[in-house]
């Protein structure tokens, strides 16, 4: 079984994307289905993710 994650901004809401380790991602709205995510990509995506906004 995974333990699936979300943000400490979502607080106690139910609305939110939740991360599973090794897994992928899910909504927590419908938590039965969720998208493989591999490690290369998820490393890719929080490096974009914390990268400073250009203008």
């Amino acid at each position: 079984m995974t333990a699936w994650r979300k943000s400490s901004y979502s607080g106690d809401g139910d609305n939110c994307v939740e991360v599973g380790r090794g897994v992928g991602i899910r909504d927590s709205k419908a938590p039965t289905a969720h998208v493989p995510v591999s490690a290369q990509a998820w490393s890719a995506f929080l490096r974009l993710a914390a990268a400073p906004v250009e203008q």
